[in-house]
C-alpha cells in the first residue's frame, strides 16, 4: 500500500516549550483523530535522567521512539490517523517513526530560543527543565527536501498557527 493510501500520522515535533502540545490538541480536536503525548512513552529511566538536568543520548531515546512507532501502527491497522507530540530532534529518529505503518507527516514547530526559554519559565508540571533547552536547540536538525513534512513559525497565535498547518497539508482550515 502506497503512503497516500495509508492512515496518516502528523507529528508536531521541535524542541520542549515550542507549543507542541498546545497545537497537536487544537489539531486533534478539529480532525477528530486519536492523540499522544511522545512524553507519556519515555520509561521510568529517561524521566529520572531528564528531571536531573541530564540530557537523553541516543540510546536512552531508542526504546522510546520505538513505542511510539509501535502505537502509530497500532493506530494505523485500525484505519486510524493520528496526531502526536514528539520532539524528533534527529533525522534519525524521524527515521524510525516513518518505520511505522502510516504517512507519517512532520510539522516542524520553529520559535526563537529566548520566546522559547520565556514559556518555559512558565509552564508548571513537566520535568524537564529549562537547561535542558539548550542541548535540544543544539541537537534539533531541520526537516530536508526529502522528509514528508512542513516548518511552521509559532509566533501567531495558536488558532492561526493550526489553521496554517491545516492549510499547508491540505487537510483543511
Amino acid at each position: 500500500m502506497d503512503d497516500a493510501a495509508k492512515p496518516t500520522a502528523l507529528v508536531i515535533m521541535g524542541p520542549s516549550g515550542v507549543g507542541k502540545s498546545t497545537t497537536a490538541e487544537l489539531i486533534a480536536a478539529r480532525l477528530g483523530w486519536p492523540f499522544a503525548e511522545a512524553d507519556e512513552f519515555h520509561p521510568k529511566a529517561n524521566i529520572e535522567k531528564m528531571t536531573n538536568g541530564v540530557p537523553l543520548n541516543d540510546e536512552d531515546r531508542a526504546p522510546w521512539l520505538a513505542s511510539i512507532r509501535d502505537w502509530i501502527s497500532r493506530e494505523a491497522k485500525h484505519g486510524a490517523s493520528t496526531v502526536l507530540t514528539c520532539s524528533a530532534l534527529k533525522r534519525s529518529y524521524r527515521d524510525v517513526l516513518r518505520q511505522a505503518d502510516a504517512r507519517v507527516r512532520c510539522v516542524a514547530l520553529e520559535a526563537d530560543p529566548d520566546l522559547v526559554s520565556t514559556r518555559l519559565d512558565k509552564r508548571k508540571g513537566h520535568y524537564m527543565p529549562k537547561s535542558l533547552l539548550q542541548s535540544q536547540f543544539a541537537d534539533f536538525q531541520p526537516l530536508q527536501p526529502d522528509e514528508d513534512g512542513i516548518t511552521v513559525p509559532v509566533i501567531a497565535p495558536p488558532d492561526e498557527v493550526v489553521r496554517t498547518i491545516l492549510a499547508k497539508l491540505g487537510l483543511g482550515a
